[in-house]
């Protein structure tokens, strides 16, 4: 489905189409609902106050017209309004028609606040039984606050229309760079972190980012459809992180930037007994000879050091590198579908 700008005249038939799936009490709350948060079945039957059959009919209907979109996240399936193409042209300007105050839709959002609420709730425990591990980590290496500015000078160069955060855990990264950004998703293999995430990215206001449950090893997205890729803190996870880096590298556009975040080699040997690391940090060289075989070019490499020194805590290294592909001069971007 190709992107529209808005503005842009609609064909006949998808607006027909369209009127046809939105021209209904339920289907239409169900577009405003979901042009707030992406929401399940469950999530809708408790807003809405209706039966599971009857709200899934009419997403079913919605869906066929373009008007939302769905997606498996392990067994939960996630509804959102449509944003690109003809059907989210509609829902823009369906949208832009509705009064926000009017009480069927206040009512529904309402109810939405008491279903995000629940939802924090279960993210916030489940964050706090692991947020010890996090905190014991995060002790050992220079402040979070210097790894992001220097994150945010690295990939401060050029404009980012579409960001792609590899294994994207509570969300951060999508957080700082929202206000940047034309669109940005975050791939994460748990569901329990993309909750985690999901509710980060709900309080902070975030609208432009979404969140899918995948292997980094396979992003669900095509070719040549991002122009920056962040893999921050994912690497020494990973049995093959040149792999990983592979995958970042095809869903880059030609001149996009993909910016790694890892610790430098390391004898913290508790790390990979207590959370699970499964490399203590990595030579320069090593994540530099993975970005070679990926196809991209190095443009920056920079280290933290803690304020103890090497050897006092964690040192962490940025590999800035870059897609050595040109675009043909005057060519426009045009974004790709992403599933």
């Amino acid at each position: 489905m190709s992107n529209r700008r808005a503005g842009q005249p609609l064909s006949f038939s998808a607006v027909l189409e369209g009127l046809k799936a939105a021209g209904e009490d339920t289907r239409l709350r169900l577009v405003a609902v979901l042009a707030e948060a992406e929401l399940t079945v469950s999530d809708l039957t408790d807003i809405l106050g209706q039966s599971q059959p009857r709200i899934s009919r009419h997403l079913k209907l919605l869906a066929e017209a373009g008007l939302v979109e769905r997606h498996r996240e392990a067994s939960w399936v996630f509804y959102r309004r449509a944003s690109e193409g003809e059907g989210g042209g509609i829902v823009t300007q369906l949208l832009d028609l509705l009064d926000r105050d009017d009480p069927v839709l206040a009512g529904d959002r309402a109810r939405l606040d008491a279903v995000r609420a629940a939802r924090a709730a279960a993210a916030q425990s489940y964050f706090a039984a692991h947020a010890r591990q996090w905190d014991e980590i995060r002790r050992l290496h220079v402040p979070e606050a210097a790894v992001e500015a220097a994150m945010r000078q690295a990939l401060g160069g050029a404009p980012i229309r579409s960001l792609l955060d590899l294994g994207t855990g509570t969300g951060r990264m999508l957080e700082l760079f929202a206000g940047d950004i034309e669109r940005g998703m975050g791939i994460d293999l748990s569901p329990d972190m993309l909750g985690v995430a999901r509710n980060n990215l709900e309080q902070a206001g975030v609208r432009n980012c979404l969140l899918r449950q995948s292997d980094i090893y396979a992003v669900p997205a095509p070719r040549d459809a991002f122009d920056a890729v962040i893999v921050h803190q994912v690497l020494h996870y990973l049995d093959d992180g040149g792999r990983a880096l592979r995958e970042a590298a095809r869903v880059l556009r030609p001149g996009g930037r993909l910016l790694v975040v890892d610790f430098a080699p390391h004898a913290l040997e508790f790390l990979r007994e207590a959370h699970a690391h499964r490399h203590l940090g990595f030579p320069r060289e090593t994540v530099e000879g993975w970005l070679a075989d990926a196809g991209l070019d190095l443009v920056s490499f920079r280290t933290l050091t803690p304020a103890g020194g090497p050897g006092e805590g964690l040192t962490v290294s940025l590999w800035l590198a870059r897609d050595p592909r040109v675009l043909m001069a005057g060519a426009d971007l045009v974004d790709r579908e992403i599933a």
